[in-house]
């Protein structure tokens, strides 16, 4: 079998070369848009599954992995933030509260299309404005949902609780990931 993943985030790669498969990364375009009444807890599994749909048809040999990361504080949505200040904004919004990251998974094959989404609640200890100066300039919050990467300096020194999967929160649900390519003999 061949697995591609469809996403360009270093950290997915990292993370599906450690569990032990071989993959090729491919870059799927599309707009990641989804619907305004949408539940935000469906928005991850919701991208997840469009981006596999925007990826050709697949061949019987072939299979895809896509995956959308998003975290969710009081029912808002923290996409990835534009510039150094939105960073800043969002991390001091998070600062001393508890926040959602759902991360979906998509296995698509010739025959099927399968999303399962993982949810973490993340809590921060207060965070300065001198600490998210910090992080801001040394780090590159501008890729990470949320303003934040949790194996990094922030997540090491101002997460104080984590209720659900460490992998979910760096953005794939590897224990998910794993049962979803061993159920189809992905190897």
């Amino acid at each position: 079998m061949k697995l591609y993943l469809g996403s360009q985030s270093p950290r997915r790669k990292e993370l599906l070369a450690s569990l032990g498969y071989d993959f090729e990364i491919i870059s799927i375009n599309c707009e990641e848009n989804y619907p305004k009444n949408i539940p935000t807890h469906e928005v991850a599994s919701f991208l997840s599954e469009l981006k596999a749909k925007a990826f050709r048809n697949l061949e019987n040999d072939e299979v895809l992995l896509t995956a959308d990361t998003i975290v969710v504080f009081e029912e808002q949505i923290l996409g990835k933030p534009k510039t150094p200040q939105e960073a800043k904004e969002m991390l001091s919004l998070l600062s001393g509260k508890t926040h959602q990251v759902y991360t979906a998974v998509t296995l698509k094959t010739s025959e099927k299309i399968i999303t399962k989404t993982d949810v973490a609640h993340v809590k921060f200890l207060e965070i300065s404005p001198k600490e998210i100066d910090f992080y801001v300039k040394n780090f590159n919050p501008t890729d990470k949902a949320g303003a934040y990467g949790i194996q990094e300096w922030l997540g090491m020194a101002k997460i104080s609780k984590i209720d659900g999967s460490f992998y979910t929160i760096m953005g794939l649900p590897t224990a998910i990931v794993y049962e979803l390519l061993e159920m189809n003999k992905i190897n």
